[in-house]
């Protein structure tokens, strides 16, 4: 059997295994083991010698290639930028920003929810991870919503939207992944996910006014704040402001040389948030439940990274990514079509699987096919089919892809941002959350359309530290 022949047969049988509710981490590492092994073996007629020399080759594969890649000191970032979210909560600063938020935007039709997306806006900023700024404004925002009459629904949909704007507003746990699978400089993408992650939010609160426009029930506006209160709403979000410039700084300084490596700039973001929750009177159980919390995340995230590489390590030998990306560039389309119809499959896929777990294991095939369609990893932008050289077609179609990403996180029947939201609230059910994000989805086709077609969205800071 030919080694692309089993490369779709193992591939087949892990979507199986996903479907079945097998643990993407278990099911890839599972898979890539068996597909090692079958390369090796190549036969079905039983010959003990050789077929346990194939296992003990694919064993020492499989052991090494994920430490390989996971001791790489860019993933550190990723612990990093889940601690300073966690911390910023028990210091509560996600507090003091929704408050802000409150206070300067409530005025407007559905000022709260437009409050909600933009205290979750910032507070993506200092948090990696959109589960846990889900997680944490529903605590936060549901009940002020609820006190003044709006939909449970629609209030549980905003938070669950406005989630997901971690996953693009760096720092950002799923841009650091995407960078490591497709060998790309996380700088560079941190960078490229601002402007993407504030549009998406202003999209967002554009569609909550509408909504609360044409539908004067839905989101009464919040008067009688003086400027006064307003502006002494700012001090105690400042802290996110200071992390978030030095993170920018670290990765890209306009006046001069970038400071140091996100790594680096994540760290002292976090102390800074350290110390101000200690300044808050954070207490030890508080920080041991943060501390604990980000090591769980943490782990759950690695443990996908390192099944999915050892899959990841059978495609490349099954040159599975070299025949699909072939497949691609051969089709009688146009490669934006191309392009929008693979988008259009992570919608769907993503209907089904966690973004992480999607990405990891889509990416390693699709990420060539794409790369091949604009003219190549070298191609000039004169040359390519998307008008952009081949760094910054990665770059682009990284932030489309987070975005897709984004946009599974509140997709039903595996919508994960919606499952916590009703999770941490007892008078809700996820099939509230689910009905109240639904106009979410058109903010997200929209969005994602203009980034598609206005590329100059996303590559406008890269295009200035480049």
């Amino acid at each position: 059997m030919e080694p692309i022949d089993i490369g779709l047969w193992v591939s087949g049988g892990l979507l199986v295994f996903v479907i079945l509710g097998m643990r993407v981490a278990f099911a890839a590492g599972l898979a890539g083991f068996v597909g090692l092994v079958w390369l090796r073996w190549n036969g079905f007629d039983y010959d003990p010698e050789r077929f346990w020399k194939a296992v003990e080759i694919s064993v020492k594969i499989a052991g090494l290639t994920p430490h390989s890649k996971v001791s790489a000191q860019v993933l550190s970032l990723i612990p990093v930028f889940i601690m300073i979210g966690y911390l910023a909560y028990h210091a509560k600063l996600t507090t003091a920003l929704f408050t802000a938020c409150k206070r300067w935007i409530a005025w407007v039709p559905g000022g709260l929810a437009v409050s909600t997306v933009f205290a979750t806006a910032g507070f993506a900023a200092v948090s990696g991870a959109s589960v846990a700024t889900a997680a944490v404004f529903a605590r936060i925002a549901i009940p002020e919503m609820l006190k003044i009459g709006y939909n449970k629904q629609f209030a549980a949909g905003v938070v669950a939207a406005g989630g997901t704007l971690a996953s693009l507003i760096p720092p950002s746990a799923i841009l650091v992944i995407y960078a490591i699978i497709v060998e790309q400089d996380v700088g560079m993408l941190l960078l490229a996910g601002f402007i993407p992650g504030m549009f998406s939010a202003l999209v967002y609160a554009t569609l909550i006014i509408g909504i609360a426009v044409i539908f004067k029930s839905v989101g009464p506006p919040v008067s009688g704040f003086t400027w006064r209160e307003r502006f002494e709403s700012l001090p105690p979000a400042l802290p996110i402001v200071a992390v978030v410039v030095i993170i920018v700084f670290f990765v890209y300084n306009p006046f001069g040389d970038a400071w140091g490596t996100p790594t680096e700039g994540g760290a002292i973001g976090a102390f800074i948030i350290f110390l101000m929750a200690l300044y808050r009177g954070m207490r030890w159980s508080q920080l041991k439940t943060a501390l604990l919390d980000t090591a769980k995340l943490t782990v759950m995230i690695f443990s996908i990274i390192w099944g999915v590489l050892i899959y990841v390590r059978f495609l490349g030998f099954a040159e599975l990514p070299e025949a699909f990306a072939g497949w691609i560039t051969g089709l009688d389309m146009s490669p934006m079509l191309i392009l929008v119809c693979i988008l259009l499959a992570y919608a769907i896929l993503g209907m089904f699987m966690d973004a992480i777990g999607m990405l990891l294991l889509t990416l390693p095939v699709v990420y060539p096919a794409v790369m091949a369609l604009n003219g190549g990893e070298y191609v000039t932008a004169a040359d390519s089919a998307f008008g952009m050289s081949g760094p910054m077609c990665a770059i682009w179609f990284g932030i489309l892809v987070v975005k897709m990403a984004e946009f599974c996180l509140i997709t039903p029947p595996i919508g994960l941002n919606c499952f916590v939201v009703a999770g941490v609230r007892d008078d809700l059910n996820v099939q509230d959350v689910f009905k109240g994000v639904t106009p979410f989805f058109l903010a997200d086709a929209v969005t994602i359309a203009l980034l598609v077609a206005f590329p100059a969205i996303v590559l406008f800071l890269p295009s200035l530290a480049g």
